[in-house]
């Protein structure tokens, strides 16, 4: 069973899909690839333990705070390869960003019988289901220069200035 609760974050709502112990889905309406491959439409509205959760983490994160994830079971419906990309993802520090070519690079080293290209994970990191939780908003340029982002470029900027990024270093 599907559990799809919103959350007013202070840069619009989110919509968070869990089922009975994990989290499949965070996203801002209207984002690209909004939903992933789930019609959030005929989920019902309703809360369990998971999505309480999630937005305890939301309202910590939101104040400026680090909170763990140890507690919550990310388990985003995704490719092998996609997780791989998005496991890489959770590990980029707060504070910190990395490019399509260095997650590329950890992931051959990580995984050497694993073809990748700086692309792929581009794409992997684009179809990422579990906005901020799995931080996509992280990844940058090969130049320093912010890319795109599914929740839009104005929140890319916002979740890293959350995250202690001074608005002037932030390169567009």
């Amino acid at each position: 069973m599907f559990y799809k609760t919103n959350y007013m974050s202070p840069l619009g709502n989110l919509e968070i899909l869990c089922d009975d112990s994990s989290v499949k889905g965070i996203w801002f309406d209207k984002q690209k690839y909004y939903g992933s491959h789930y019609n959030l439409e005929e989920i019902s509205l309703s809360e369990n333990q998971v999505t309480k959760e999630v937005e305890i983490w939301l309202d910590s994160y939101f104040k400026g705070e680090n909170p763990s994830l140890s507690h919550l079971n990310l388990a985003p419906d995704v490719t092998e390869y996609r997780k791989k990309v998005l496991d890489v993802l959770i590990e980029i520090p707060l504070v910190e960003t990395m490019t399509c070519k260095e997650i590329a690079k950890v992931l051959q080293k990580k995984y050497p019988n694993t073809k990748t290209s700086p692309r792929a994970v581009g794409g992997a990191v684009g179809h990422n289901p579990i906005s901020i939780l799995i931080p996509c908003h992280r990844v940058i340029g090969s130049s320093g220069l912010l890319t795109g982002y599914a929740g839009g470029i104005n929140r890319k900027i916002e979740l890293l200035v959350i995250e202690g990024f001074s608005k002037n270093s932030l390169k567009q």
